[in-house]
């Protein structure tokens, strides 16, 4: 199943706006919210315990328990485990399966913010987090960790990207959110920018000429967002 995404927020009124502005389809669920876009599945929870990080599905997760147990510290929940990679970075391992499955995401029109890439973490040890990463059910895909950057996936090709500090010579939120839009990067710019998201960064360290084609926006539950042409 499609890894969700899930975001914190205190004000879930303010996070349905961020996401309807940028065309996700949103579904409530209770006290949280289902946005949906190509290839993607966002919760936005306001539970106050709720922790930006990734939501895992699976039948049973207690064959790769005590293998993880070694990696990091298990928390077991009524629904499964709660664990944290070599970042901190929350995963709660849900035993059981997700209704929406990646097929019916497929299907989708993309949001505002155009091909999403996957996460985007950044490590203090490549190591660790890409051996928790593949416990998980995550393959290398590119990269190395003595390279200092690794691009895993898992069966539904969601992508988690892994690099060392000292890599990305922008602001980093972690984790945080790429989408990759090659030549119509400067548009959708443009189309963000008309719809009042407030820009966190604009970026012109790619560019010869100076010019803003890279942008960084964060939604109301901390989520860094980095829109990109490569």
């Amino acid at each position: 199943m499609l890894p969700t995404i899930l975001t914190p927020t205190s004000n879930l009124d303010k996070s349905i706006d961020f996401y309807e502005k940028l065309n996700f389809k949103l579904i409530k669920n209770g006290d949280s919210v289902i946005a949906t876009a190509k290839d993607m599945l966002v919760e936005i929870n306001a539970n106050r315990y709720t922790r930006a990080g990734l939501k895992l599905y699976r039948d049973q997760w207690g064959d790769i328990i005590s293998q993880l147990s070694i990696l990091t510290h298990v928390t077991e929940l009524k629904n499964g485990y709660l664990i944290s990679d070599a970042n901190g970075i929350w995963i709660y391992l849900i035993n059981g399966q997700n209704e929406k499955d990646a097929s019916q995401l497929h299907e989708l029109p993309p949001s505002v913010l155009g091909n999403f890439a996957g996460l985007s973490i950044e490590s203090t040890d490549v190591t660790k987090t890409v051996e928790i990463y593949k416990l998980l059910g995550f393959e290398l895909a590119q990269g190395s960790a003595d390279q200092g950057w690794v691009m895993l996936i898992d069966e539904n090709k969601f992508g988690i990207s892994v690099m060392r500090p000292n890599t990305c010579p922008h602001l980093f939120f972690n984790p945080s959110l790429t989408f990759f839009n090659g030549k119509n990067n400067p548009a959708i710019i443009d189309k963000i920018r008309s719809l009042g998201i407030p820009i966190t960064e604009e970026i012109t360290h790619f560019n010869k000429e100076g010019k803003v084609d890279n942008i960084i926006i964060r939604d109301p539950g901390g989520y860094g967002f980095f829109i990109f042409n490569d």
